[in-house]
């Protein structure tokens, strides 16, 4: 009898042993599933919000959610002739660095000997008159100077101030004895506007921000003078 009850509770161990082997069995095995599923619908997720932007995207570039991308408005502004505007032969203008008072043939100038230093042109928006000869070097690297009178109506100063503060590669000053009350400047270039609403305004922007005229492209408009 003794040796029939010790078998009877090994054989009840081995049995509780071989179901709880059982159970965790089923529990990976559930976990597994659990685990999988999660990775196939995060997946999805993804690709569905990945389609999803595609569409959007696809959507913008050919025309049918908007009148038309900001890229194809900058190209368009930045063909056709400018009304109005003055260029220079760029040959003609020389590029050399000195450290004395130049005697430009326009005002402002729009290029020719200049200081060696650079001013800062990182959208920066002057209070002060800055000298001519390290503003030639900045539209030497590519930048737009904006030039106003007293005239200027304080509404539009405050809208250029704002769009050049705005634009790499483009800086603005006071000047005093331009021929218009705002003007537009670049290497070779220059265009005298009615006020800031004026669409010569963007498009010379879009003409000549890092344009063709610029002898030195990507050229420093940080780290120069800072008109303080």
């Amino acid at each position: 009898m003794s040796f029939d009850r010790r078998t009877r509770i090994e054989q009840m161990r081995n049995a509780d042993r071989a179901r709880d082997r059982r159970n965790r069995v089923l529990a990976v095995s559930l976990s597994a599933v659990v685990v999988a599923g999660l990775v196939t619908f995060g997946a999805y997720t993804v690709l569905d919000k990945a389609d999803d932007k595609s569409s959007d995207s696809s959507t913008s570039a050919d025309g049918k959610g908007a009148d038309s991308s900001a890229g194809e408005k900058d190209k368009d502004l930045a063909t056709g002739p400018i009304e109005g505007e003055k260029s220079w032969d760029a040959k003609k203008l020389t590029r050399n660095h000195v450290e004395k008072t130049v005697d430009y043939p326009m005002r402002p100038p729009v290029g020719g000997d200049h200081s060696p230093v650079w001013m800062n042109c990182d959208g920066e928006v002057y209070k002060k008159a800055i000298p001519d000869v390290n503003a030639v070097h900045a539209l030497e690297h590519g930048s737009v100077w904006v030039t106003y009178t007293d005239d200027a109506p304080a509404a539009d100063v405050q809208k250029l101030a704002d769009r050049v503060s705005q634009t790499p590669y483009s800086l603005m000053s006071p000047y005093k004895g331009q021929a218009g009350a705002i003007m537009l400047s670049a290497w070779g270039k220059q265009v005298t506007v009615d006020g800031a609403d004026d669409p010569r305004v963007a498009q010379f922007f879009a003409h000549y921000v890092q344009g063709p005229q610029t002898p030195e492209p990507g050229a420093a408009c940080t780290g120069g003078l800072d008109g303080s």
